[in-house]
């Protein structure tokens, strides 16, 4: 089969080198220029240079609506389009464009977490497995026929950063054996079932601020959904952004307003957490590291050395 891909970033970048090391033929390939947004800049493998490097002609674009790339797609005369983290909407003139229509790679277990960051909001969320969807783009987001799925456990340690690295790693599996089932004509599309579909908004630095309200086993999860390089889970220690870079849920149960620097316990610092906390029934959070405006990472028990005070969700 003729190929064109649409894909960016280290997904893109795994898609198009199981392409590259498929039997068929890549006669063009079209990927974003490279971003500063924060959530942009992690992972970023270039889909541009490898294509590149293996003489595959390139285009670059941040939306694909414009007459010159619809001509040079239709040049290339493709059975089938694959996409992976292109991230603005394909138009029907492009993903039905080919007789094979658009495979798209989403890395999450559709119909769940359709959208954006599903890695993070699934961790956040609880969720006891992550993955990968090949699906059959149509004209509603994440929405298209399931072709092939592939998952892995989600661990009570794990942070999206492991989690990352685990599904990335299906990516090239999966395009191969999708693009085996499309070419021998053996391919089997299953709708999907809607009543389970949920669809998550793309990441802003305002989805990183901690509540203290919130349960202490949702905010652990919710440092770990931040790890490194992430973009960390931040809270305010008089009148400062302080990064928690790491933290656990208390042994103890603690009462208080949530948000006090209550107490030291095993190697870090509770801070109670929880909007029931006034029960002292509840688990805290045991801050173990934290970040500074600076950079600077510190363990809590170094940064919190008088007990008191408390960490707020504003300046």
């Amino acid at each position: 089969m003729r190929v064109v891909m649409f894909g960016y970033q280290t997904w893109g970048h795994r898609t198009l080198q199981a392409l590259l090391d498929s039997e068929h033929e890549i006669p063009l390939v079209v990927t974003h220029p490279r971003s500063d947004h924060a959530y942009e800049r992690i992972w970023s493998d270039s889909v541009a240079d490898l294509a590149e490097k293996h003489g595959v002609p390139v285009l670059l674009r941040n939306r694909p609506d414009d007459a010159a790339l619809l001509q040079a797609i239709a040049r290339a005369e493709p059975d089938l389009i694959v996409a992976n983290n292109w991230r603005t909407w394909l138009p029907p003139e492009i993903f039905d464009l080919p007789p094979h229509g658009t495979l798209n790679i989403h890395d999450s277990l559709l119909p769940a977490y359709a959208g954006f960051s599903p890695l993070i909001w699934a961790l956040i969320n609880g969720e006891r497995e992550v993955g990968v969807t090949a699906h059959r783009m149509n004209a509603e987001l994440d929405m298209g026929d399931i072709l092939l799925q592939r998952a892995v456990p989600v661990g009570p340690t794990d942070t999206a950063t492991d989690l990352f690295h685990r599904t990335v790693d299906l990516i090239g599996p999966l395009v191969a054996d999708s693009l085996t089932l499309i070419s021998s004509g053996r391919a089997v599309w299953t709708p999907q079932d809607t009543t389970r579909s949920s669809f998550f908004h793309k990441r802003s630095p305002e989805d990183s601020r901690i509540a203290w309200g919130w349960p202490a086993d949702v905010l652990e999860r919710f440092v770990r959904a931040q790890s490194d390089p992430y973009p960390n889970a931040f809270t305010h220690h008089r009148g400062r952004r302080l990064r928690i870079v790491s933290a656990a849920v208390s042994q103890g149960r603690y009462g208080g307003t949530p948000g006090r620097i209550f107490i030291r316990e095993g190697d870090g610092v509770v801070v109670v957490a929880g909007s029931e906390a006034r029960s002292g029934r509840l688990p805290g959070l045991v801050v173990r590291r934290v970040r500074t405006e600076d950079g600077s990472e510190l363990a809590a028990t170094e940064y919190f050395r008088t007990m008191g005070g408390y960490l707020t969700d504003r300046p």
